[in-house]
């Protein structure tokens, strides 16, 4: 099957996007400015006697009631990206195409609406409906459509094998080429794509390099651009079109419910199980937005994934309603069937595995979990790191077999001590404000910083285990230093004992 391609371009996509935000400017003339070198030029605008690139002041002077608005590159490219995402609803392959267009690859898919007139009419009308002036055509390459549909006054649907006779006699702005080199092959006579197609590739590229042979070779078909698409599209989804739009939370739970049973019994029949889940909800006005979940352990148990994407559909904001939801499996794994737990006979169930790592899924939720992976290192600081809670990890071998707090100070506190005899262990200790009478003491445990890390130039420590009288059972430490003037060493109090 040869592909086939569908090309829209929103000239007035700036304009289009102000009127939507507000709705006061109906019927008003407007345009859109930017600066372009040191001059303040109309970069889009529907108002009658006036053009893009045309000077802000004579704009003005021609038509004083025009309302002028400053240009917004990011806020125009993030809604043409929103657009992106609301035309997947017609093909799973569609990307951004510049700073005004969109491709979608709808190769296949014509079928599913009557053809690809009507596959046409259908997107265009759902852009129009929706307050975008749009252009649209479908060709064999993603050039040749977006050329097209700049260039065709209607929705053009070009026949397969066709391309290089409906390229012929368009403007060579229709291949989106830079002005100065427009001009260049202007005074050489050349200004239809056709009459370009017959010159000796050499000398053109000798003259105005690859950028032209590109966009030739993309419009015939001969070398296609890779199309970058807005989504990759998924293994495993479950969609729904909605006959009327819903608003309440109630319609929203069931949808999901609805959309996570058949999610799930296709993610069983796989042997998979998600990771990661996306919830996309179309809103009529166009927008589309987005929730996610994750799991710690991958899942197909519907009802768990419901009770996870509970915590978030509150993030859902349906305006005027979602007309179409989408539910993604965005990471999967391979889960290979296990038989159910059986019953002891005594009344009581088995234990499911899958228990802890839902508890796990359910807390993560609201707080972040961790778990502590040891490291192969006996300086405190790097014995161990924060890792994700689900996997066991490995324990290098020794890793336990000093006694060391449950956790360490984020910084330790410094501590004032006193000893009978110089380097011997400490009887009495203060931190801030609280003074600790030493009942017992175990150490010295001498550490060296590692040779091989950023610390080896810091002073070795001793370790001591203390017991307080007050209760507290603490670590702490006292740097081997040279210190000036017979100056009494630091310590350090750096974690408190189990």
């Amino acid at each position: 099957m040869s592909r086939r391609y569908l090309a829209l371009v929103l000239p007035l996509l700036p304009l289009d996007r102000l009127r939507r935000q507000q709705p006061e400017l109906a019927g008003r003339p407007l345009a859109v400015w930017g600066m372009i070198g040191n001059r303040r030029l109309l970069t889009a605008t529907d108002a009658p006697g006036l053009f893009v690139g045309q000077a802000l002041a004579d704009a003005q002077a021609i038509l004083p009631e025009l309302v002028l608005v400053e240009a917004d590159p990011a806020a125009d490219a993030a809604l043409l990206e929103r657009l992106a995402l609301w035309t997947l609803r017609f093909t799973p392959l569609a990307a951004v195409d510049g700073q005004d267009g969109l491709l979608l690859d709808t190769t296949g898919v014509d079928g599913l609406f009557g053809g690809e007139d009507a596959l046409l009419a259908s997107v265009l009308e759902g852009f129009r409906s929706g307050g975008y002036r749009v252009l649209g055509a479908v060709a064999g390459t993603p050039g040749c459509a977006a050329a097209l549909a700049r260039c065709s006054p209607r929705p053009l649907v070009l026949p397969p094998d066709n391309e290089a006779a409906a390229l012929a006699p368009l403007p060579l702005s229709a291949l989106r080429l830079p002005a100065d080199t427009i001009q260049a092959l202007a005074r050489l006579g050349l200004r239809r794509v056709g009459e370009l197609l017959r010159q000796p590739r050499g000398p053109l590229a000798r003259r105005f390099g690859r950028a032209l042979l590109d966009a030739l070779d993309d419009a015939t078909g001969d070398r296609p651009r890779p199309i970058r698409p807005v989504r990759p599209p998924p293994v495993f989804a479950a969609a729904r079109n909605l006959l009327e739009p819903i608003v309440t939370r109630p319609a929203i739970d069931h949808v999901l419910q609805v959309l996570l049973a058949e999610l799930c019994q296709t993610l069983e029949q796989a042997g998979q199980g998600a990771r990661r889940l996306a919830l996309r909800a179309d809103r009529v006005d166009r927008m589309v937005q987005e929730v996610a979940i994750g799991t710690g352990a991958a899942s197909h148990a519907s009802a768990h994934l419901f009770r996870l994407f509970r915590e978030v559909l509150d993030r859902l904001e349906p305006d005027l309603g979602f007309e179409r939801m989408v539910l993604e499996a965005t990471a999967t794994e391979p889960m290979p069937q296990a038989q159910p737990g059986l019953d002891r006979g005594d009344g009581s169930a088995a234990s499911r595995p899958e228990a802890l790592p839902e508890l796990l899924d359910a807390a993560g939720q609201r707080i972040a979990l961790t778990r502590l992976r040891p490291l192969n290192g006996h300086w405190p600081e790097y014995a161990a790191v924060p890792a994700e809670p689900y996997a066991v990890p490995a324990v290098p071998p020794g890793w336990d077999h000093a006694v060391r707090p449950v956790r360490l100070l984020g910084t330790p506190l410094a501590i004032a001590v006193t000893a009978l005899v110089p380097d011997g262990p400490p009887v009495q200790l203060r931190c801030g404000s609280r003074l600790y009478r030493v009942l017992a003491a175990l150490g010295p445990e001498r550490l060296e910083p590692e040779w091989w890390g950023a610390d080896e130039h810091r002073p070795a420590r001793d370790y001591y285990r203390v017991q307080t009288a007050e209760g507290p059972r603490l670590w702490i430490c006292r740097l081997r230093e040279a210190r000036a003037g017979g100056e009494a060493p630091r310590w350090f109090l750096h974690g408190e004992l189990a």
